[in-house]
């Protein structure tokens, strides 16, 4: 009975993680796959209130156009036109849901956090997500306006 108490609080803490709301995002540049929805959690709407020291969760869900044995993620935040890297805890796509290597017309879910630092400025911006295949190409490129408050 204990097992299945953790078993349980595990799957709904990561569901917690992982079931966001879809948002309307740009597309940025997907060149190797085709975006189908960019979830994120908690971002009930435009733009994001993203709040320092709190983690956000991202569920990008995708179709590859291109067969690749590894992919790459990169996040930037927006701010005058200028590119502003964010830290991932994870980068790598084939630990972050997507079975590798990657198939083409397969259909995958990407799966990662984001914390908002506490050195971060309170700031509007946009962030723009990214994963790359292993010729370079982005498999797909996101871009949704966030607000940073403490």
């Amino acid at each position: 009975m204990g097992t299945g108490c953790c078993v349980v609080a595990a799957s709904l803490l990561l569901l917690g993680l992982v079931a966001g709301e879809p948002v309307k995002y740009k597309d940025c540049g997907s060149e190797s796959g085709k975006l189908l929805v960019v979830d994120i959690s908690p971002c009930p709407s435009l733009p994001c209130k993203l709040i320092k020291e709190k983690t956000y969760g991202v569920n990008v869900t995708f179709v590859s156009l291109t067969e690749s044995v590894s992919s790459k993620a990169e996040v930037r935040g927006i701010l005058a036109g200028v590119p502003i890297p964010f830290t991932l805890p994870n980068d790598d796509g084939c630990q972050s849901g997507i079975r590798c290597p990657i198939r083409k017309n397969q259909k995958c879910n990407y799966i990662n956090t984001l914390l908002i630092k506490s050195m971060y400025p309170s700031i509007k911006l946009e962030v723009e997500w990214m994963l790359k295949d292993d010729k370079g190409k982005n498999i797909f490129c996101w871009i949704i306006p966030v607000e940073i408050s403490s």
